[in-house]
């Protein structure tokens, strides 16, 4: 499912930790009342690149599937944006928590 922009609605599934060999970064976005769902959640590579986007679930979750190394996760909601930077050595479960403020 997508929204009118493209990018992909996420669900409040959970992750599964076993992740049979592939780097997922995920995450919730938040702001001073909670989960802010229908966040836009783009996936910035180490040179500061697109990569990729998402958006947030009602509960403000986003998951994307990536490459080790070195992302930054942003987050742009209509109350205003954020972002935070997280470092996926290899496969697994890597969590970042994005704050609107």
């Amino acid at each position: 499912m997508t929204n009118g922009c493209g990018a992909p609605v996420q669900t409040s599934t959970a992750v599964d930790e076993d992740t049979r060999g592939q780097v997922v970064v995920t995450g919730k976005v938040t702001g001073a009342d909670g989960p802010l769902g229908g966040a836009f959640v783009r996936l910035l590579d180490g040179n500061g690149e697109f990569t990729g986007e998402v958006q947030a679930s009602p509960e403000g979750d986003f998951r994307f599937y990536a490459a080790p190394g070195t992302w930054t996760v942003r987050a742009l909601h209509r109350t205003g944006s954020g972002e935070a930077s997280v470092r996926a050595d290899g496969p697994g479960v890597h969590r970042v928590a994005v704050t609107i403020g």
